[in-house]
């Protein structure tokens, strides 16, 4: 653990400011793994005088970066890049230490920033605006795209690094700074990472300050972020509440937002699924991150006639999950990010109980020598109906609600009949079923897919839900354009003023005059 602490360069004790200096002058904070309940190092947050400087820092190396030309900003993208890959091995083993993930959802953690960044080399010269035939003749009507501003990234514990590459890599071709406040939950893979940000600015001559990072709590610095009118967009990524207060306090500045919020995901099992896919894919949507992704599948709504069949299936899985420490390969399944996490899922189990659901396995606390830490448990197989209440939120944990349907609309209602939309899943070798569930009758969630789970999405696809998921789009596709104002430009090259709309306004001689 120290080799890969000191290779990253993490100290005992770390400054969690940086724009351009490494400062800190807030509260001290330890980082306590949840792999067994070691403190692996300690971290000073902002103070009030280190946001301000570290804000009119940010803006300064904007005012700068917005005239570097794309591709050129592509550059240092792309040396960034290439760095991380030369510390994917260690950076994946420091995820797996602050947030419990496992070694391959570790360094896969680290592979979707190497992805980003490539993807966003290439949109760097392909930062494309358009041209419109216009209505007057001898005027050219065209837009173009500018860069932003000061963007703020609010990441979370579950994915401590690669949210923020979604963003910042992005942002940075199109012109943009970020000022990144992660979770104080993992703040050393922050830290980290813009070490590595850091060092690569200073190789390309860009100003390290367009990536600007603040540690800190909630009212310290998201609400300060969310606030400031400095900053005309702010991403963020948590629970729905977090984002209501975010989203009111940015759009009451008329500020714009990128919101990744709850996701509450369900995978449809039909008649005519492979049912070792099907499995295969719950099994992984489910307990893989331990439950602590915001795709992990949540529900699995079965056709009666496959019901048995899909619930055998699963128990077996669930029985013989690898559950221990997560730097050890063998390991499927580690610890959940905390104790607090651990009590959230223990009462959401008694809640399920209490409307008279059934637990089929698991959902047991894990402590002693062999479970160190107390931020372990058995993942939780569960009979539910679609009608109950606790199925309305959002469990981050390793909790899966199993109920049935008759008629393939059911199915759908039922998926449909949450708060939440952000992914969601079908299995089927029905073309119609297929082909309805992806229309717009279909799934309400910003991802729908087929014959494929809920978790795991690819870079190159803009990611994002809709209803109380927040209606953001971050990482591939045109995502870019949230990180760029829009612009309409009319060009006049006659020695007439024609109107828009054939509009003739007062005389000839009175429109000379005026012109």
């Amino acid at each position: 653990m120290q080799s890969v602490l000191e290779k990253l360069g993490i100290a005992g004790e770390n400054p969690g400011v940086f724009f351009g200096e490494w400062r800190g002058g807030g509260a001290k904070i330890d980082k306590i793994s949840p792999i067994d309940g070691r403190r692996l190092a300690s971290v000073r947050t902002a103070s009030d005088e280190d946001y301000e400087i570290a804000v009119t820092h940010t803006q300064k190396a904007f005012l700068k970066w917005r005239e570097v030309p794309g591709p050129v900003r592509g550059e240092t993208v792309r040396r960034l890049g290439n760095a991380l890959r030369d510390f994917k091995h260690e950076l994946g083993q420091l995820v797996t230490l602050e947030s419990g993930k496992i070694l391959a959802e570790g360094e896969g953690e680290v592979q979707e920033m190497i992805d980003i960044c490539d993807l966003a080399v290439g949109q760097s010269r392909m930062l494309y605006g358009l041209t419109i035939q216009s209505e007057r003749p001898s005027h050219r009507l065209m837009e173009q795209w500018h860069p932003l501003g000061v963007v703020a990234v609010i990441s979370a514990f579950n994915f401590p690094v690669a949210v923020w590459s979604w963003n910042a890599a992005l942002a940075a071709v199109c012109g943009d700074a970020t000022i990144w406040k992660p979770s104080e939950k993992t703040p050393l893979t922050a830290i980290a990472v813009t070490k590595i940000a850091e060092r690569v600015c200073r190789e390309t001559g860009a100003d390290p300050a367009i990536f600007t990072l603040m540690i800190g709590d909630g009212p310290s610095i998201g609400q300060k972020l969310a606030a400031d009118r400095r900053i005309p967009l702010v991403s963020a990524t948590g629970s729905v509440r977090m984002g209501l207060d975010v989203a009111k306090t940015v759009h009451g500045r008329l500020g714009k937002t990128i919101m990744e919020l709850g996701g509450n995901n369900a995978l449809i099992v039909c008649p005519s699924a492979d049912l070792d896919m099907a499995t295969q894919s719950i099994f992984f949507g489910a307990v893989g991150t331990t439950g602590q992704r915001c795709t992990s599948t949540r529900r699995v709504i079965m056709h009666e006639s496959v019901a048995d069949k899909v619930r055998k299936k699963l128990l077996a899985a669930y029985k013989t999950v690898p559950i221990g420490n997560p730097l050890d390969k063998k390991t499927l399944m580690g610890p959940l990010i905390d104790k607090n996490a651990v009590d959230m899922v223990q009462h959401s189990i008694q809640r399920l109980k209490d409307e008279g659901g059934e637990v089929l396995y698991g959902g047991e606390r894990l402590d002693g020598a062999q479970f160190p830490g107390g931020c372990y448990m058995t993942p939780c197989l569960a009979n539910a109906k679609p009608n109950f209440e606790i199925i309305q939120h959002e469990t981050f944990g390793p909790l899966l609600y199993l109920m049935t349907y008759r008629d393939f609309d059911e199915a759908i209602a039922i998926q449909n009949n949450v708060p939440q939309g952000l992914t969601s899943a079908i299995f089927t070798n029905d073309m119609r079923e297929a082909e309805k569930f992806i229309s717009a009758a279909g799934s309400d969630c910003g991802i729908a897919n087929v014959n494929t789970g809920t978790s795991g999405a690819e870079i190159g696809g803009a990611f994002g839900g809709e209803k109380n998921t927040g209606g953001g789009r971050e990482s591939g596709s045109d995502s870019w354009k949230s990180y760029m104002r829009r612009q309409t430009n009319t060009i006049n090259f006659s020695t007439e003023l024609p109107l828009a709309q054939g509009i003739q306004f007062g005389s000839d001689d009175a429109g000379s005059a005026t012109a």
